[in-house]
């Protein structure tokens, strides 16, 4: 019996050797196929293969691929939010409006946005009880457009009949664009106003531009008066800026030259001769030694202000037609010849450029840039944003990643009707840190329009009548009580607008 007990007992501790042993590949095969999932993880072939897809001649390399990057981050986390929608049993409606909510969109309690095609919640203003109140019917004018308002068409996104019926039930008139008429009309110049603004955060100094190549200093307090008249310039001043005291301006002109101008005294300086047309001039906003310009050479220089000298060179593809900074100087964003936006880092200490980023401009056709504005902050793209106008007729909204050196985002855009001269545009700061994104642009018909580009429909919202031709130069005083015009018959008007409760 002890026998057959030990038998049974090497019978039972061979088969655990054999179980043993059969479990131990098993085991190597479990961690072998762990560590091929991580190894497949970390290689991410479809990353690859998105980075390395074939890219035309004249593609900036650092644009293309951190753009491929973004775009294929992007891919995967909508993938992922939609496997965890689909798992939780909800709709396709019920997963778009949830990506397209506000941010604070758990503070406000929102219902979900009806299901109409292509909406964003992040261009619809959130229906709390006091943004309701302050929703604004479109102001009659915008209705007496005729067919010129029907050719416009925002791109930004459209909603159904009935919204936009319930949405007029519910808004109610509010004076926040509308202006109670002329302040003083400047008509002493005989030929087109190119260019005017206002100075640097300032409410009553004005200057602006001419045909004939004069520079006119006016102050709009009461009462208005003409105070300089800067003779210098041969042909159309096509550009200039104020420092930040306001006590010198810099100006650019068709006949090739720069000028600073001293404003106490009312006489020229400095006079820099160029071997192209001079399109645009900016001051450095942190470093006013730094003066920054555009020409049809396709450079953008960077002169000293206190010598003259040039100090640095950068050339790009095409004309330089505009440009502007950002507020700390660091970024210049420029427009060229071909609709192109530049992103230009600038080094404040010693003013060297470097090439960043460039961006198509919202119009697929080849139109110069006449305006690029920067303003550091914006309700509806939360941070820093950027206006482009050119000569087409289109606008284009972007918005500014600064992490990323100033990477551009197209958020919005508007076609209008393509323009003969270089018509101007502006942002309405005031008016879009209450509601919406509002720019005012001139026209060919002699108008002065104010456009919304959150409205899916009737994106004209008021327009001004007063000028007898084509109205080119557009600017806001800072305070923006103020809103001054020119046109093509060397009219300047300044509108005052409405006070508001």
């Amino acid at each position: 019996m002890a026998a057959q007990a030990n038998e049974s007992e090497q019978v039972e501790q061979s088969q655990k050797r054999k179980k043993e042993a059969k479990n131990i590949p098993e085991a190597h095969e479990g961690e072998e196929r762990r560590e091929n999932e991580v190894k497949n993880e970390e290689l991410d072939p479809e990353l690859f293969s998105c980075l390395l897809q074939p890219i035309a001649a004249d593609s900036d390399l650092d644009y293309i691929g951190i753009r491929r990057l973004l775009l294929h981050r992007k891919a995967q986390s909508g993938a992922h939010r939609r496997i965890e929608w689909r798992c939780n049993g909800k709709g396709y409606v019920a997963y778009r409006n949830f990506i397209n909510r506000p941010r604070n969109w758990e503070s406000l309690l929102l219902q979900s946005q009806s299901s109409t095609p292509n909406q964003s919640g992040r261009w619809v203003a959130s229906p709390g009880p006091l943004s309701l109140l302050l929703e604004v019917e479109s102001m009659n004018s915008s209705r007496g457009l005729h067919g010129s308002s029907q050719a416009r068409n925002s791109f930004s996104s459209s909603t159904s009949d009935n919204d936009h019926r319930s949405d007029r039930s519910r808004r109610k008139a509010e004076p926040a664009y509308s202006f109670v008429g002329m302040h003083c009309i400047f008509d002493q110049c005989k030929v087109a106003v190119t260019v005017l603004k206002f100075g640097h955060m300032s409410s009553d100094l004005l200057a602006y531009g001419a045909g004939d190549g004069s520079l006119t200093v006016c102050s709009v307090s009461d009462p208005p008066s003409v105070t300089k008249q800067l003779i210098g310039h041969t042909k159309d001043v096509t550009d200039f800026d104020f420092t930040a005291n306001n006590q010198y301006i810099a100006s650019t002109s068709l006949d090739k030259s720069v000028r600073v101008w001293d404003l106490s005294k009312g006489v020229c300086i400095r006079v820099i001769y160029g071997v192209s047309v001079q399109w645009c001039i900016r001051f450095h906003p942190v470093n006013n030694n730094f003066l920054s310009v555009g020409n049809a050479n396709r450079e953008i220089n960077v002169y000293n202000f206190s010598t003259g000298r040039l100090m640095h060179k950068h050339v790009l593809d095409d004309e330089v037609t505009a440009m502007d900074h950002d507020h700390t100087g660091q970024l210049l964003f420029c427009g060229d010849a071909q609709g192109f936006i530049y992103t230009v880092g600038m080094d404040s200490r010693t003013g060297a450029l470097s090439r960043l980023h460039r961006n198509r401009n919202g119009s697929k056709r080849k139109s110069p840039v006449t305006v690029v504005k920067y303003r550091t902050f914006s309700l509806l793209a939360r941070g820093p944003v950027l206006l482009t106008c050119t000569q087409d007729g289109s606008l284009a909204f972007f918005s500014v990643a600064l992490e990323v050196k100033g990477y551009l985002t197209v958020r919005c855009s508007l076609k209008l009707t393509p323009r003969v001269h270089r018509i101007r545009a502006s942002f309405c700061p005031l008016l879009s840190l209450e509601k919406g994104e509002y720019i005012v642009a001139g026209s060919e018909d002699s108008n002065v329009y104010f456009y919304d580009l959150t409205r899916p429909r009737h994106t004209c919202v008021n327009k001004l009548q007063g000028h007898s031709s084509s109205v080119i130069g557009i600017t806001w005083n800072h305070g923006e009580n103020l809103l001054a015009s020119s046109d093509a018959s060397g009219t300047v008007i300044v509108w005052k607008r409405a006070k508001t409760s």
